[in-house]
């Protein structure tokens, strides 16, 4: 695989949730538009076109929102970014994360991105649908596991089933050590990423004691959204500028 943005079409940056989003559309002033029924923006990047598309939350709608994408436009590079979450307690909330590897919890199958200029990789990252619980992590750690997502390894492996170059970038909004996400907090979106208020009201009466958890969860999400769509457009930004003639 190319580890550089090709010549093509425009480079897409995914994200499961419109939080995610919302740091590409302020960084390159992106604008709506129309792309299959799908949430998205469009743009520049020093010139060169890129567009920006919310997935919806897990494996199911990351692939096929991937084959959508790559049908409708056909990207010379995806990148997938957005938050994640720890597997240890020493990870700082807003650190970036860019793997070596990617891993699909259900099929055990490893997928390799391609590289991001000054991002050198490091770990892996574990893709899966369920919530990971404290007993999983130490076999998960000693497997080089760094982070936790729900749709890194569904888009990579579409990309590589159409060969478009792809990478990870994602930033630490929450630890797993901690519980402080279990299926209930989980559920507080909907699947297309879009905060459930209802749930989050009913949630809250139940459990008024959990309030500044998800306080510190939603400032977790913010930063980390923020610092992962700042390495990727400073990464996309970097591979052009290395392909520039001197």
């Amino acid at each position: 695989m190319d580890d550089h943005v090709g010549a093509g079409g425009p480079v897409v940056f995914l994200t499961a949730m419109p939080l995610e989003l919302k740091p590409f559309t302020k960084r390159l002033d992106l604008t709506r538009t129309s792309l299959d029924g799908l949430r998205a923006r469009t743009g520049t990047l020093d010139g060169r076109p890129v567009l920006a598309v919310v997935t919806g939350i897990g494996t199911a709608l990351a692939a096929s929102t991937t084959e959508r994408v790559i049908a409708a436009v056909a990207p010379s590079r995806i990148v997938m970014v957005g938050i994640a979450g720890a597997v240890d307690d020493e990870t700082p909330i807003g650190a970036v994360v860019v793997p070596e590897r990617v891993v699909d919890a259900a099929s055990g199958r490893s997928h390799t991105p391609a590289r991001l200029p000054g991002r050198p990789p490091h770990g892996a990252l574990w893709t899966t649908d369920t919530i990971t619980t404290a007993p999983d992590l130490p076999a998960l750690r000693a497997d080089g596991v760094v982070a936790l997502d729900m749709e890194t390894s569904a888009v990579a492996a579409v990309c590589e089933r159409e060969g478009v170059p792809w990478s990870s970038v994602r930033a630490i909004s929450d630890r797993a050590t901690d519980g402080s996400v279990d299926d209930a907090v989980l559920h507080l979106s909907r699947s297309d990423g879009t905060p459930d208020l209802g749930a989050a009201l009913r949630y809250v009466l139940r459990h008024p004691g959990r309030v500044p958890t998800l306080v510190r969860l939603g400032r977790g999400s913010t930063l980390a959204a923020t610092r992962a769509a700042d390495a990727a457009i400073a990464a996309v930004r970097g591979d052009q500028a290395g392909r520039r003639p001197t």
